[in-house]
């Protein structure tokens, strides 16, 4: 059976409300508000994944100037940053093409808040919008042409700095939740 025919997964997370995200990466640390009431499947999907420990030593595996870089996909978790950033396949094959063997429903629909603003935090899918699984981006600046096609579900509220450092290679050290009133 292949990865688009599996049913969609339904975290087993329970969304607070509260949830930050920290991200330590090889430039430094990004803090971002999750969006737990407009992307309530999203946020679940990645703390669930983040507790798991699913993030930790993954490599960011694209970067396009002004636009976003992007992490999450498990087949740069075994590659050099060298490897990664010259765009070769691994192991388990080419970045950019794995998932967690699951995908989750989209809710760039129904999410009030979908906007791409600069630092936003939202998730990559395939042609399919409800193939969203593990990789996720960061915006370089505002990107509001993804407003209607992808969701986002969260905010970056402390390092904007380190994400304009990322490029394809650097490493999400770590993704730990936090829980932070509003």
């Amino acid at each position: 059976m292949g990865f688009i025919s599996n049913p969609l997964y339904t975290p087993r997370y329970s969304v607070a409300g509260d949830e930050v995200a920290r991200i330590s990466t090889s430039k430094g640390e990004i803090v971002v508000r999750l969006d737990g009431e407009g992307a309530p499947i999203h946020v679940a999907n990645f703390c669930e994944l983040a507790e798991s420990g699913f993030y930790d030593d993954l490599k960011f595996h694209r970067y396009v100037p002004g636009f976003v870089i992007q992490g999450g996909c498990p087949n740069t978790r075994d590659m050099t940053p060298e490897e990664v950033a010259a765009g070769r396949s691994g192991k388990h094959g080419h970045p950019g093409t794995g998932n967690p063997g699951y995908r989750i429903r989209e809710e760039f629909t129904t999410n009030p808040r979908n906007l791409h603003d600069d630092g936003a935090l939202a998730m990559a899918r395939s042609q399919d919008p409800n193939s969203a699984g593990s990789q996720f981006y960061l915006c370089l600046g505002p990107q509001h042409r993804l407003d209607s096609g992808y969701t986002v579900f969260g905010q970056t509220i402390e390092g904007l700095e380190v994400i304009s450092l990322l490029r394809a290679g650097d490493t999400i050290q770590s993704i730990r939740i936090e829980h932070v009133a509003n």
